[in-house]
């Protein structure tokens, strides 16, 4: 099969080198940045590179279209855009861009085209998607479904703690986009960083969970009283967060300052950026615990994953890139098994309705490290 990347970033590139370690496919990886694809294709002699504007719908549609198969890892602000030209080519695709715009605009195209396009195709949304409907599934009745998910650097430096392992304009959105959850069967909006509350994870210590739009599809999809996605960080950020969010750091608004019109958000990503790098040879984290409650056998249980994955010292592939990217690549080898034969547009969750699609995706993920540990527990 002949696959496409799209963005060779701090997760595209690492779902290039995996799919070209796979006989089964040849694979390109498509960047504006020559000396990134340089780089990648110095990692592995079956990867080849192409250099394109992907920020150019037309461009990407002539690119899908000689293509069996295209994974989008650009930046959020493009997804929607590329995944429409993308469909429009009639390429099925697997989805890692965490935009904003409802997806099921598309859902039509790429129904008329006659191909599947797995959205929000990551850890979370992505596997938490996928594990949540899967125990659904399983328990005679579900009220209630959790997911709580953070990644982190290993060592913790002041003042932020933190490190940026996936696209840090798409971290600032999390921070400013308002969450919905579903309480009490009615959707709520809440700001981002709201609903603070502190867990204990075994191996990292006390973490503190905020609200984020990380729900996504499931507030469509399942039918529950209570659902809700929270982000992990340590101690301390959220209001560190906050504080720059209600100063108006955050604000695409451009100000003057000194004759010159400026967007807030620019000057603080040119800032932050830097102080967000993890620090070459460092370790990140990625922890995720999902929990699904209702009953089974007329008992109340809860079904539950944890996920405590580290970057991986032989490949030097961060934590964050093995989590969202090798999902992604998991359901790219599901669509070429044929497995699931369904068209249009297809959250992660629809695939947790088939046990033999999770298992498959959770065998891919496992065969290179990244395991989802489940458990039961009586309520």
């Amino acid at each position: 099969m002949k696959a496409v990347v799209l963005g060779a970033g701090l997760v595209g590139g690492p779902m290039a080198l995996d799919l070209a370690d796979d006989k089964d496919f040849d694979v390109t990886v498509v960047d504006l940045r020559q000396g990134v694809l340089d780089t990648l294709a110095g990692r592995h002699s079956r990867l080849q590179t192409e250099r394109h504007d992907l920020s150019d719908p037309a461009e990407v549609t002539a690119l899908a279209a000689r293509f069996d198969l295209v994974i989008s890892a650009v930046p959020g602000p493009m997804g929607f855009a590329t995944l429409r030209a993308i469909l429009e080519a009639g390429t099925p695709a697997v989805d890692i861009a965490f935009f904003e715009e409802d997806p099921w605009e598309l859902d039509a195209l790429a129904r008329d085209k006659g191909v599947a396009a797995v959205i929000d195709c990551g850890v979370a949304p992505g596997m938490s998607n996928l594990l949540t409907m899967h125990a659904v599934q399983r328990l005679d009745t579900a009220h209630t479904a959790l997911t709580y998910v953070g990644g982190l650097p290993e060592v913790r430096r002041w003042p932020y703690e933190y490190a940026a392992v996936f696209s840090p304009i798409d971290v600032i959105a999390e921070y400013t986009r308002p969450a919905r959850y579903v309480e009490n069967g009615q959707t709520v909006v809440r700001p981002a960083l709201s609903d603070a509350e502190l867990l204990v994870f075994p191996g990292i210590g006390t973490l503190e969970a905020f609200n984020t739009d990380g729900l996504r599809t499931l507030a469509r999809t399942l039918d529950l009283p209570n659902m809700k996605e929270k982000t992990l960080r340590y101690p301390g950020h959220i209001e560190k967060m906050a504080v720059l969010r209600e100063s108006g750091f955050f604000s695409e608004e451009e100000v003057d300052v000194g004759g010159v019109r400026v967007r807030p958000l620019d000057l603080t990503a040119r800032l932050l950026f830097p102080m967000w790098q993890l620090p070459a040879g460092e370790a990140d984290i990625t922890v995720m615990k999902v929990l699904v409650e209702g009953e089974l056998d007329g008992d109340p249980v809860r079904l539950g994953w944890d996920l405590y994955d580290r970057l991986d010292p032989s490949t030097g592939v961060h934590s964050m890139a093995r989590t969202t990217g090798y999902t992604a690549t998991a359901v790219a080898r599901l669509l070429a098994s044929g497995l699931y034969p369904e068209v249009g547009i297809t959250p992660p969750e629809y695939l947790g309705r088939h046990p033999a699609c999770v298992e498959f995706v959770q065998a891919r993920l496992a065969e290179r490290g990244v395991r989802y540990v489940e458990f039961t527990e009586s309520l």
